[in-house]
């Protein structure tokens, strides 16, 4: 089995390099491939924050890459528990840290973004609560 890193994924999905996005195409079909979760995340950002692609479409992308044949994901359930939490709304990092975290009682974290907000909406596990001061 070999493991891909990032750059190989992006060049696969953003296709703007020909001669590397044709063999990380062979790479990726040749089977018997292994991504660690932590190149998702990279990839995540990657395609929204870098090759600012929209959020639909970076969710597609990972959709795509987990089913791929041959391709075995690091923590396959973790991700797909992030890709459903990030369709509801969760940031794609926030909701792979919560759905790592699924054997702790709570997450905690001080995001003024709602991020506490959102999870409590949902009755995602663990809860992610905001420490008081």
């Amino acid at each position: 089995m070999r493991a891909v890193d990032t750059n190989i994924l992006a060049r696969y999905y953003l296709r703007d390099d020909a001669a590397q996005g044709h063999i990380a195409a062979e790479v990726l079909s040749s089977g018997d491939v292994f991504v660690p979760k932590t190149v998702i995340l990279e990839l995540e950002w990657i395609l929204r924050y870098v090759a600012d692609q929209p959020e639909d479409k970076v969710m597609e992308c990972l959709a795509h890459l987990i089913a791929l044949p041959g391709v075995t994901v690091e923590d396959r359930d973790e991700i797909e528990a992030a890709l459903s939490h990030c369709r509801n709304g969760i940031d794609f990092a926030d909701a792979l840290h919560l759905a790592a975290s699924k054997a702790c009682s709570e997450l905690l974290t001080f995001d003024d973004r709602g991020y506490a907000r959102r999870a409590k909406k949902l009755r995602l596990k663990p809860a992610v609560r905001v420490p008081n001061r």
